[in-house]
């Protein structure tokens, strides 16, 4: 199915002009981490202040860069955040992909990839945080469902499996698989960021209702 900080660094440099070539310049493994960096550091702040509300004399400040280096790599506030955003859903999508590794069994993978999301999401809460913002802007809105359409494909190949094998009813899998991610997303929303409740608490119920139904057999 299928969002490590470093410590800045002080870097002198003069401020240079916007450029849109900023993501797409072949980086060195310091550049790499510099620019990783500079996503982190900006994430929380956009979680703990808004995206509004943080700028981009914020975010060198208190990186204690000059405004040269973020230019170097990102043209704009608004182009750092979608990037943020989109490393996000790459680095929920590798976990899930993980903690699936070489199951064979259909219905575990569906298992250990709510399980791996649950727990994703709550060591990124601030990452969740710029979620639940984008949702709300339509130039980054795009994106999550760019991200969303990735993650339903991502599990129907699971529940065709399962259907396959006689475990799951018969009925459009994308449909399903569209339900296992809403569980899966609205009962982390509820019961791990806003009352606090353990992952795995929440994730044992996300399990058995979605593998298990409403109904008693």
């Amino acid at each position: 199915m299928g969002t490590k900080q470093m410590a800045p660094s002080r870097v002198a440099t003069a401020p240079a002009p916007p450029t849109a070539a900023g993501t797409q310049r072949r980086l060195t493994q310091r550049g790499r981490e510099r620019r990783a960096q500079l996503m982190e550091y900006a994430a929380q702040r956009f979680a703990e202040k808004g995206y509004h509300p943080t700028s981009v004399a914020e975010i060198v400040q208190g990186m204690e860069v000059g405004k040269g280096v973020f230019y170097w790599y990102f043209s704009s506030k608004e182009e750092l955040f979608l990037e943020i955003l989109k490393d996000a859903q790459t680095s929920l999508r590798r976990r899930q992909q993980s903690a699936i590794g070489d199951e064979i069994d259909p219905i575990k993978r569906i298992e250990l990839g709510m399980r791996a999301s649950m727990a994703w999401l709550s060591e990124h809460r601030h990452l969740y945080t710029l979620f639940q913002f984008a949702v709300s802007e339509e130039r980054f809105a795009t994106v999550l469902r760019r991200g969303q359409d990735v993650a339903v494909a991502d599990v129907i190949p699971h529940v065709k499996e399962g259907m396959v094998a006689g475990r799951i009813r018969d009925v459009d899998p994308q449909v399903l698989a569209h339900a296992i991610l809403g569980v899966t997303n609205h009962l982390a929303r509820i019961f791990i960021f806003e009352r606090g409740e353990p992952p795995g608490q929440v994730a044992d119920a996300a399990v058995s209702f979605c593998l298990e139904g409403l109904l008693v057999s």
